[in-house]
């Protein structure tokens, strides 16, 4: 790995997810296509989350007032300027697409991580993948997770027992307005992966979960819950502790809202197929 290819701890969500879900040889993805870009949306959210940019407050999502440099800031500025909030499970509907995904893999290229193949149908249409060119970032992505795995289980309470104001912050974590993952945990009941309107934070999120047991960083905890939420971690992790994993990232709201989303799709294509 060379000096400008960055290391796990750096990639951000999206693109350590899309990494993880495309196959190293033939650069093509591991789960449908739909739930590649519904989950790399889910992704957006939950990097914009822990840089603190955006938060959860009830039911819906909002802009913080302040937030560091970001890639994705023009999908900050859409939630920051729209006339409405919006629930998770809208937003990502609204992020995901074909145009984000070509987007995250092409920085990865730029990156030296992955490089773009073209190949031609007929030699009239152009198919482009990303196939893997350092592995690198991936193989330290995979340790990191078997490493959270591999810890003690916590005991932390359920997500509606301890609300997070009733600890002392960490040194150095951001304030109210800049939480990152630990923005609310849905209410049991809750639509949309949404908790009861002005609700403080959950203490069952990653991000309170990894501060409790003092194991696993957060970033790592999300992207447990988006490999989830795609149906991708028993694919990558086959022999892992299923109920560690769970435990790990129940009740993250971005990772609930993509499941909602993929709950949605999949109904409508059985439906279709009934018709």
């Amino acid at each position: 790995m060379n000096a400008e290819t960055p290391k796990a701890a750096e990639l951000s969500l999206p693109q350590a997810f899309l990494l993880l879900a495309t196959n190293d040889k033939d650069g093509k993805p591991e789960v449908p296509v739909y739930a590649l870009r519904t989950t790399l949306a889910g992704a957006i959210l939950a990097e914009l989350d822990l840089i603190g940019a955006i938060r959860l407050r009830g039911k819906h999502v909002r802009a913080t007032g302040s937030a560091p440099p970001t890639e994705f800031q023009h999908e900050l500025e859409l939630i920051r300027h729209k006339s409405r909030p919006h629930t998770p499970k809208r937003w990502v509907s609204m992020l995901e697409g074909r145009a984000e995904v070509q987007r995250v893999y092409e920085r990865m290229a730029s990156l030296g991580i992955v490089e773009e193949v073209g190949e031609k149908h007929l030699g009239l249409f152009r198919t482009v993948r990303y196939l893997e060119k350092d592995h690198a970032p991936e193989a330290a992505l995979l340790k990191k997770i078997q490493e959270a795995l591999g810890g003690a289980p916590s005991d932390a309470a359920p997500s509606d027992a301890v609300p997070s104001d009733s600890k002392a912050p960490d040194a150095g974590a951001p304030g109210p307005e800049a939480s990152g993952a630990g923005a609310l945990a849905p209410e049991a009941g809750a639509s949309e992966g949404g908790a009861p309107e002005g609700e403080a934070p959950g203490a069952g999120t990653p991000k309170a979960r990894a501060q409790e047991s003092k194991a696993p960083e957060t970033r790592t905890l999300a992207l447990i819950a988006l490999l989830q939420a795609a149906g991708l971690f028993g694919k990558l992790f086959p022999d892992a502790d299923r109920s560690r994993a769970s435990e790990l990232a129940k009740d993250y709201w971005p990772s609930r809202a993509v499941e909602d989303e993929l709950r949605m799709i999949r109904l409508a294509q059985e439906e279709a197929a009934t018709l």
